[in-house]
């Protein structure tokens, strides 16, 4: 009797139960009944799709910042309730969302003031290594100065790093599409 040889898998698919827990996804609170961090609330919303415009389904999506004051969460003076990193997953139509608070600028290289941020990284099975990028706000005047933005010569690739106003809130709403591959590619960073 010969055996069927099984599909292969790159990651996965543990996604659902062993790396993500309820409230992963809320950069604002350290447990869901805590205080709330400091700063002007953001929902960011987006929709991970496939080199088809088809939606990427249980993609792990991580986020990590600096809070308000553009600290991050090793550093003595940041804020004790903002946790800095979040997870979550998309669901059936490629959807994602977090809560969190818009981050303050952060020293760079050279002494270069880096434009408020979040880092954004995405897991998936079909992924040999996660791929890195990052989501920047609209009409940021920092955005101009900023040295990994200004970095990118090709200003259609350097768009696909700053997100849409979706609302101005409260809460304020923004919605960061990722394209993995193909016509409007997101720009991705080696790291």
């Amino acid at each position: 009797m010969a055996l069927k040889r099984t599909g292969s898998q790159t990651l996965g698919p543990f996604f659902n139960y062993a790396l993500r827990r309820e409230g992963d996804n809320d950069l604002t609170r350290r447990s869901p009944s805590g205080p709330q961090a400091d700063g002007e609330i953001v929902t960011l919303r987006g929709r991970v799709t496939d080199g088809a415009s088809a939606p990427c389904q249980n993609v792990l999506v991580e986020i990590w910042q600096a809070d308000a004051k553009g600290h991050h969460t090793d550093m003595d003076d940041s804020d004790a309730n903002f946790t800095g990193f979040g997870r979550t997953l998309t669901d059936d139509d490629g959807w994602y969302e977090f809560t969190t608070v818009i981050p303050g600028a952060v020293p760079g290289k050279g002494n270069a003031w880096q434009a408020p941020h979040i880092s954004l990284s995405l897991f998936s099975s079909g992924l040999l290594k996660r791929v890195t990028t990052r989501v920047y706000f609209p009409d940021e005047d920092a955005n101009k100065d900023d040295p990994v933005l200004s970095g990118i010569a090709n200003e259609t690739v350097r768009s696909t790093l700053i997100a849409r106003e979706v609302a101005p809130g409260p809460p304020r709403s923004i919605s960061f599409d990722v394209i993995l591959q193909g016509e409007g590619e997101t720009a991705f960073f080696d790291l």
